[in-house]
């Protein structure tokens, strides 16, 4: 085999190098990676994620010099030591005489030691003053305090080493939904449309494969995918909501109520806007949705006429006042939903239960609540406000939360709480402010000590919307976004995260072959069908007409003069009939030369003489007519 491959090298070299198939250059997964890793300052900030502890452990690799620089200042000291058996002639005979001890290097105190290292003669010694070459020891004993403190700072293992951005909205991204087995992501806008991303199928240019717009005018509001994830509920801000199957075709819509039925209870579906929308965690025919009508109503997906339950909250006066979230528990057993006025209402799924909480906050937070979130246990429940705050609490006991986070700005109606996939961390997103100086941030806390521990920078312009953290692909999702752009962020590290954004970061972009090229295809009688035939232009109309010798045939001038009938001409009339009755004098045209007020009084003394009208009713009681003489006062007024 050798042989033939330098006879394959011997004959290769008399060609070109362009001679042969060439063989595809194939990036580095690590080059990949670097491209992709976020930027120093944000690892640097990240001090309890594994990403900057590996980072340092590189750097301290980098730092220590490597074997062949030993190896080649060990031979420049011998060049230059005095041989102890020189040779008269000045040249030395056979391989130089090894050094009687360790070489001491000018630059260092400490003594180098080449070649392996002997074993350790014991368990307490520091050897930090020897340098070491070659790999490392295996830790001897106990670790010391700041192994100890490293340890706790990386027991998160928050994967935010590397980062993407999933683009194409103009505006900014309101809600995700990623399917259970990580494959496909949903994000919808407020550019009233919503994107389907696919990591198997996608490249490094990271384009959707769909767009949709479930409702033409109204912003998408929230994204769930089913249990089985082969369809998904579109919430938007008209009072229908959609399903979806998993490729973005149109299943069905539910129902839009009466809006002129007071009763909500007597309506077949919202009758306003929809707010929030979650499909049941266990039940893939069961949907949750809530509305600004002030109503929750669960769905069967397979009855798009009807609704299952109609949920209305406890109010202390009557009225109308809108659900701004709702949610499922772990188990669906419960379902949860944040009322316009401040109040957080629980109710149990039991036989016979109805529109009474079985908890009831009241005043929980001081302005709408935009994200609940239950944990796995069902025990403890997250909220989300415009308040600028997220509060934990215990539903054994709702009198207090155990905890209330400030200073976490909130603009948006959509922001919603996560947890990590063990429950040790939950996160949120934040807004940005006018005046301040700080971007859209991922806040982490941690759930048992119920204290912050990281704050994750994702933009420095843009808000943060909702997050999620992936359990199988163990990566975190936030969307952002402003007026003008939206996207969504993946955060992943290569060493901890699995498929998802790693597989289609490596997938380079098909290039372009001679095979793809098309001809473009040409219709040589394109007017044959009514389907290829151009509609006219107003151009070739005009020119038509003026081809046209009746149409394109001057206007006469209009004539002055007399007329009969409303038509005027020199033949004062356009019939034959009429010209020669005319000519032989039967019709006299005479009313336009006469005087009008001659023409009446010529009439006065036959009238006179001969009264046919009101002069005979008063020819008994009045022979002389009296008129009534005119009051200049009455004139006046």
């Amino acid at each position: 085999m050798e042989d033939e491959a330098e006879i394959y090298d011997g004959i290769r070299a008399q060609f070109p190098l362009t001679f042969g198939k060439q063989q595809k250059s194939q990036t580095s997964l690590e080059a990949i990676h670097n491209a992709t890793r976020r930027s120093t300052a944000a690892t640097a900030a990240a001090a309890s994620s594994p990403s900057a502890s590996k980072d340092s452990h590189n750097k301290t690799n980098e730092a220590l010099p490597s074997v062949s620089s030993f190896s080649k200042a060990w031979l420049d000291s011998l060049r230059n030591s005095k041989s102890p058996n020189p040779n008269p002639n000045g040249s030395e005979i056979g391989p130089p005489h090894p050094p009687p001890g360790p070489v001491p290097d000018e630059d260092e105190d400490d003594d180098v030691m080449v070649g392996p290292p002997p074993p350790p003669p014991g368990l307490g010694e520091d050897d930090d003053n020897d340098a070491m070459i070659g790999p490392p020891r295996p830790p001897v004993g106990p670790s010391s305090d700041s192994d100890g403190e490293e340890g706790e700072e990386n027991r998160y293992r928050i994967p935010m080493s590397n980062e993407i951005n999933l683009k194409g909205h103009t505006k900014i991204v309101s809600a995700l939904a990623i399917d259970h087995s990580g494959s496909r992501v949903l994000s919808g806008s407020y550019d009233y449309t919503v994107r389907m991303f696919d990591f198997q199928g996608m490249n490094s240019r990271l384009q959707s494969f769909r767009q949709l717009e479930p409702f033409e005018g109204h912003q998408v509001r929230n994204l769930s995918w089913s249990p089985t994830s082969d369809r998904f509920l579109c919430v938007t801000g008209s009072a229908q909501a959609k399903i979806y199957d998993r490729d973005g075709l149109t299943l069905g819509e539910f129902i839009k109520g009466d809006m002129y039925i007071r009763d909500l209870k007597n309506t077949k579906g919202h009758i306003t806007g929809l707010t929030w929308g979650e499909w049941h965690p266990k039940t893939k025919e069961t949907i949750l949705t809530s509305s600004e009508d002030g109503s929750l109503r669960i769905w069967d997906v397979n009855d798009f006429k009807s609704q299952k339950q109609v949920i209305k909250p406890k109010l202390a006066r009557p009225g109308r006042i809108p659900v701004t979230t709702c949610a499922w528990d772990r188990e669906g057993k419960c379902i949860a939903g944040g009322i316009g006025d401040g109040s957080i209402q629980i109710w149990t799924l039991k036989p016979g239960w109805g529109s009474r909480p079985d908890i009831y906050i009241e005043k929980s937070h001081s302005d709408d609540i935009t994200g609940l979130k239950f944990s796995s246990d069902g025990k403890t429940l997250l909220s989300r406000s415009f308040d600028c705050s997220l509060k934990v609490w215990d539903l054994r006991q709702i009198k207090a939360p155990l905890k209330v986070f400030d200073d976490l700005p909130n603009n948006y109606a959509q922001t919603n709480i996560a947890f990590s996939p063990d429950e040790q961390l939950f996160l949120t997103g934040t807004s940005i402010e006018k005046e301040s100086t700080t971007g859209g941030l991922l806040c982490f806390y941690d759930f048992s000590k119920l204290e912050l521990v990281q704050r994750v920078g994702i933009s420095p312009s843009c808000s943060v919307v909702q997050c999620a953290w992936h359990p199988r692909l163990n990566q975190i999702f936030a969307t952002s976004g402003d007026k003008s752009q939206g996207g969504t962020h993946v955060l992943y590290d290569p060493t901890l995260s699995e498929r998802g954004a790693l597989v289609c970061v490596a997938r380079a972009p098909r290039k372009k072959s001679v095979d793809d090229f098309e001809a473009p295809l040409v219709i040589h009688n394109p007017h044959a069908l009514p389907l290829f035939r151009d509609q006219p232009s107003r151009k070739r109309q005009r020119e038509k007409i003026l081809k046209d010798p009746i149409k394109s045939h001057k206007p006469e001038l209009p004539i002055n003069g007399p007329g009969h009938g409303g038509r005027v001409g020199t033949t004062k009339g356009s019939l034959l009939t009429q010209y020669l009755l005319k000519q032989g004098g039967m019709i006299k045209e005479t009313w336009m030369e006469e005087d009008p007020r001659e023409a009446i009084l010529k009439y006065a003394d036959v009238a006179a003489k001969d009264p046919k009208f009101i002069a005979p009713a008063y020819a008994q009681t009045q022979p002389e007519s009296v008129f009534a003489k005119s009051d200049s006062e009455d004139e006046e007024k």
